[in-house]
């Protein structure tokens, strides 16, 4: 069974500033579930290029621009994604968790 063309990895290319296309693109892969190594393979940028735009530091409102080409592309998947906003996870253990060892 041959491999879907969204999930196939890609050669890396050049580095290159992000467009307001990419980030909708970046988007909408994320929905996807392609891998972050994928993406950055893919647009040839640091991870935290992603972030920013998962973040929306950069290019604020591509991601309603996302679920409207989401929308149109993918309309059965619709109902099986999240497309509320990135939330990070904090690595630190939390202050309430070291009374567990008092």
């Amino acid at each position: 069974m041959p491999v879907p063309r969204y999930r196939q990895k890609s050669k890396p290319v050049a580095p290159r500033p992000l467009t307001a296309n990419d980030a909708v693109d970046i988007w909408i892969a994320r929905w996807l579930r392609i891998s972050r190594a994928e993406l950055c393979r893919r647009y040839g940028c640091d991870p935290r290029r992603l972030y920013e735009i998962w973040e929306q530091t950069t290019f604020v409102g591509s991601r309603d621009k996302a679920v409207a080409v989401f929308a149109a592309r993918h309309p059965g998947l619709m109902d099986r994604i999240d497309t509320g906003p990135h939330r990070r996870v904090s690595r630190k253990t939390p202050p309430e968790q070291l009374a567990f060892f008092d």
